[in-house]
């Protein structure tokens, strides 16, 4: 079957798009990736969804669920188009959508232990535009049965990666950076995986703060490639909390957002510490983060002989010599050495997730979520097709 895999991730800055052509059933699924595009956001979008997640009124909420939901239509008939595959020869669209609201950790309501996660991106939208049968809203199913709706990409580590002689660090680096250790020869229950900290989330943020937004992202790393790192603000850094909470646990922009960027660059200016160190310092820390998660939870379980990494981190020169050098004698390579694009893993994974799920196969990971069991993610909306 070809399926479409649609997610845009924390960085919020456009949608991943990947069609991949997905056979055999539960973890013996294989799949073929046929086509990869990224589809950015309208600038302006960008930052409203950005407010969205912190001062949102609930009438934009609304309008933007729709809005987002318009434009991952859009991206699913326009790859489908530039593969020159007919949109009736495509079986499902799996939607991650754009999360607005992440909170897995519980609290009580009502005297009610509740968890909540909130992605937009209308899939009833999308499968009217297409006429394709649309999966979303995976996180939610987890979560309903204890987990913490994340990281999910985990089990897509586990069918590509998986080897049954070297055991195995498969890295995500995109807005937040995750982690999975494949044991060598080991079932899929064996597995640990969990979000280590910041991606590029902090990155980007401090450089649209201190260029006032006229950009983005810092290309290549260069920026950081022109600073030193601040030892002492580095060591402040590597004691965030979340750093040390043990696994299963994810994290999103509520806690590597907005309020830790401003707060960060606060320091940095108490401490004289100008941009080009500072950007050196928080690429740092990207990477330190991801190296002390597997030294604190890892490795009293296993070592790893292969660091396999994934994301838009991995076109950060100056973050992979960061990560190498925290490895150290651990050979670190990128998803392109299995002739897999980088980008692409978590789209692929949503179109993997939308066709386990229309088979009713289980497909979250409850040793990375902390799910108490075995569910089926996703919520179907039928097109012109179904079943």
């Amino acid at each position: 079957m070809k399926v479409i895999g649609l997610i845009s991730g924390t960085s919020t800055d456009g949608i991943d798009a990947a069609l991949a052509e997905i056979s055999g059933r539960g973890l013996g699924s294989r799949l073929r990736l046929l086509r990869f595009a990224t589809y950015p956001y309208p600038r302006d979008l960008r930052a409203r969804l950005v407010r969205l997640t912190h001062a949102g009124r609930v009438e934009e909420l609304s309008q933007l669920n729709v809005y987002v939901g318009e434009l991952f239509a859009r991206a699913a008939i326009r790859i489908a188009r530039e593969a020159r595959i007919p949109l009736d020869k495509i079986g499902l669209i799996g939607s991650h959508g754009q999360t607005i609201c992440h909170q897995p950790v519980p609290f009580k309501l009502g005297g009610i232990k509740i968890r909540s996660t909130l992605q937009i991106g209308e899939p009833s939208v999308i499968a009217e535009r297409t006429g394709i049968t649309t999966v979303a809203d995976f996180r939610q199913r987890d979560m309903a049965a204890g987990g913490e709706g994340a990281p999910l990409t985990p089990y897509l580590h586990y069918i590509l990666f998986h080897s049954p002689r070297i055991p195995r660090l498969v890295v995500n680096i995109g807005g937040i950076s995750n982690l999975t250790y494949l044991p060598a020869g080991r079932g899929l229950p064996n597995i640990l995986a969990f979000d280590t900290g910041p991606g590029n989330m902090l990155i980007d943020g401090i450089v649209q703060h201190r260029t006032d937004g006229r950009k983005t992202m810092d290309r290549s790393g260069a920026m950081a490639r022109r600073g030193r790192v601040h030892a002492a603000l580095l060591n402040e850094l590597m004691e965030h909390p979340f750093l040390h909470r043990k696994p299963p646990k994810t994290t999103g922009r509520e806690q590597f957002g907005l309020a830790m960027i401003r707060r960060v660059a606060r320091r940095a200016e108490v401490l004289g510490i100008n941009q080009w160190d500072l950007l050196a310092t928080v690429t740092a820390f990207t990477a330190g983060s991801i190296a002390s998660a597997y030294t604190r939870f890892v490795l009293p379980k296993g070592r790893a002989e292969e660091v396999i990494v994934g994301g838009g981190g991995t076109r950060n020169p100056t973050l992979m010599g960061h990560l190498q050098e925290a490895f150290g004698g651990i050979p670190v390579f990128t998803f392109e050495k299995f002739d897999l694009d980088s980008r692409a893993l978590e789209a692929m994974a949503f179109a993997l997730f939308a066709y386990q799920g229309s088979q009713g196969e289980p497909n979250n990971v409850p040793s990375a979520t902390g799910a108490r069991r075995e569910v089926v993610m996703g919520k179907i909306v039928p097109g012109r097709s179904f079943p």
